[in-house]
């Protein structure tokens, strides 16, 4: 339960408690009931309570005004309540990197502690195989491997649900798609397996697509099997494709059968696209990486060290590493030693060692409290607590992580270390290199050990500066404050006093003093340097705050929340820095108005009480040259 919970549990009694909410939704600003009956709620009491700015009533909804830290009251407002959370918005705005990394992060932040714990459990069974107090073929061994091991298996059944959330797809619905993904007879050995039963084993496959052997077909046409236990790529594509079924399907039939129809249609469609086309162009993609890394290894290993440490982490992340793993089995199965993922060894102490630099200078407690068992978990050699919790939200981590993983795994190939077995992760892998009596392969991994967690935590600890943007964002405001700070115009347009705002929140000056602009133009610029605080998943408003601490919240329309996203488009993500005069949401005036909205958009400055006064500019029309608020300290 959050800071939050008294205001909640009081916001609950008096919307006329739990049973008088059906639905519940949150912008940037204010709480968005849906009530079975709005006679139930106490008005006059919410709008007196400390913590709530005022109560509106707008399109069906009953507004719980907020302010800035409206998602952290929701989560309490929620848990109390005991409803579900709408699900995720699916990634919007930035570029597309950015947006890959919102998606990955939104699929997995849910379950990090599971998997960390998992991981750890994983670790801890193979130091006591490793201490020989039982062996790997005991009763022990056994339990502690399904209980660490069972949420790598199923990893398709917990992103279907993660996932699911993210694309706005019923969890249930993503839940079945990623079970049937770990279904044992579509996987592609099963597959293979069933025909070599008829024709004989080692008889050629019958069909082919896309170049890639077939054993059998849906609908005539030809099925490439794939194995999808602990894949991850495959869930999260089929999942957003189901998403889009599922919005086309309850447009199309009828809400009284939507229940069980819109998952009919939406399971009949996605899965064998799944397992028709997504399955088979991974496996191309696959098939690819692995004759790329041979010719890389046979031109170069030194350079082949480089380049697979470097990328080593990223392969993980799609689910690409299994294009180098079978390799190295063959050749260790064949040839009794191999040098394929020599190279890879050192990429998750380095990881482990960017997460430790970045417990001492991360903000976010929640962050912070992930980074003891991501190191635990690393140590032993399971990094996808800290790459998808920690470091790839933040980027720079990430890059330096996989820097260290670069030059170790340059110093294992530079010296011929060879691995033997396939046996030890992380600090046991170090087992691996040693043949008989030689453990010089051993010593070198230790060294190597060493050289990227070394590179890996120096980068981080000196270069690195964590700017996520805390509430209270100085401590010593004082001392910080200037004689003014001049804000430019974002939007250019006719200047109109806030009191004319047809949203009485905004017009009250509830949420702070500003200015009311009428929008000749669909763009928004950043009116100062600064940090994209909140920018909420429909696009329709977007928080900043300056390298000097005003706040600024620029929200654009009036309930335009209602159109989803449609007819905004981000040009950055939240979290980002922004210079002034840098562009940062366009939005379409007309497609806003046809939908029966004013695109009228308030100029917040939020953090009002700061400043001494708030001057408005006079001018009545404004471009993004001109001054539009200037706060006097």
């Amino acid at each position: 339960m959050g800071k939050y919970r008294d205001l909640a549990q009081k916001i609950v009694d008096n919307v006329g408690g739990k049973e008088n909410i059906n639905s519940l939704t949150h912008c940037i600003t204010r709480l968005r009931f849906k009530l079975k009956d709005e006679s139930k709620a106490n008005d006059e009491i919410l709008k007196n309570m400390d913590g709530v700015v005022t109560v509106m009533k707008s399109g069906g909804q009953y507004q719980v005004v907020i302010g800035n830290h409206v998602p952290a009251v929701y989560e309490d407002v929620v848990s109390i309540a005991g409803i579900s959370a709408d699900a995720e918005q699916e990634s919007s705005g930035g570029n597309l990197f950015n947006r890959l990394i919102d998606i990955l992060s939104g699929c997995f932040q849910p379950f990090l502690g599971a998997l960390a714990a998992a991981g750890m459990v994983k670790g801890l069974n193979a130091l006591l195989v490793f201490l020989k107090l039982y062996s790997d073929t005991s009763g022990t061994y056994t339990m502690l491997n399904g209980i660490g091991d069972a949420i790598f298996y199923f990893m398709p059944v917990i992103l279907g649900y993660t996932a699911a959330r993210k694309f706005n797809l019923n969890p249930m619905v993503g839940i079945v798609i990623g079970a049937a993904l770990c279904y044992p007879t579509v996987q592609g050995s099963a597959l293979q397996a069933v025909f070599e039963e008829t024709a004989g084993a080692g008889a050629a496959a019958p069909y082919s697509l896309l170049g890639l052997p077939a054993y059998n077909t849906f609908l005539g046409i030809p099925w490439v099997g794939a194995g999808y236990t602990s894949s991850v790529v495959p869930i999260i594509f089929i999942v957003a494709f189901a998403a889009q079924i599922q919005k086309l399907f309850k447009k199309l039939i009828p809400e009284v059968v939507q229940t069980f129809l819109v998952p009919f249609f939406v399971l009949l469609i996605a899965l064998p696209v799944g397992f028709l086309v997504i399955g088979p162009i991974i496996s191309m993609l696959t098939d690819l990486l692995s004759a790329g890394f041979q010719a890389l290894m046979g031109f170069s290993p030194a350079l082949y060290g480089v380049i697979l440490g470097f990328f080593w982490q990223v392969l993980v992340i799609f689910g690409l590493h299994w294009s180098v793993v079978p390799l190295a089995i063959m050749q260790i199965t064949q040839e009794g030693a191999s040098q394929v993922l020599v190279g890879s060894f050192a990429a998750s102490f380095a990881q482990t060692a960017v997460v430790m630099a970045m417990f001492f200078k991360l903000k976010d407690t929640k962050v912070k409290a992930l980074c003891p068992p991501a190191i635990i978990s690393g140590i032993f050699g399971v990094t996808e607590p800290a790459i998808y919790g920690i470091t790839l939200p933040k980027k720079t981590p990430f890059i330096y992580s996989m820097i260290g993983a670069a030059v170790g795994g340059l110093y294992l190939m530079f010296n011929g270390v060879t691995s033997y077995t396939m046996g030890g992760l992380g600090i046991f892998g170090v087992l691996n290199f040693i043949n008989g009596d030689d453990a010089s392969g051993m010593i070198h991994s230790f060294v190597a050990i060493l050289i990227a967690m070394a590179i890996g935590f120096a980068l981080t600890f000196f270069f690195w500066k964590d700017d996520t943007v805390m509430e209270e964002i100085t401590e010593n405001k004082n001392a910080q404050k200037a004689i003014k700070e001049a804000v430019l115009s974002p939007v250019k347009g006719r200047v109109l006093p806030l009191t004319q705002a047809s949203d009485q929140a905004f017009a009250q000056g509830a949420l702070g003093k500003g200015v009311l602009i009428e929008p000749t133009e669909g763009v928004v610029r950043a009116p100062f340097d600064g940090t994209v605080m909140t920018l909420f998943p429909t696009l329709h408003a977007i928080g900043l705050i300056s390298d000097q601490g005003m706040e600024l919240l620029i929200h654009i329309g009036m309930d335009t929340v209602q159109l989803e996203g449609n007819g905004f488009e981000a040009k950055v993500a939240q979290g980002d820095k922004v210079k002034k005069g840098q562009l940062l949401v366009t939005f379409d005036i007309e497609a806003i108005k046809e939908a029966g909205y004013s695109v009228e958009t308030p100029i917040i400055v939020t953090n009002t009480g700061d400043y001494l006064d708030i001057v408005e500019t006079q001018d009545r029309e404004v471009t993004s040259d001109d001054t539009l608020i200037t706060g006097l300290t």
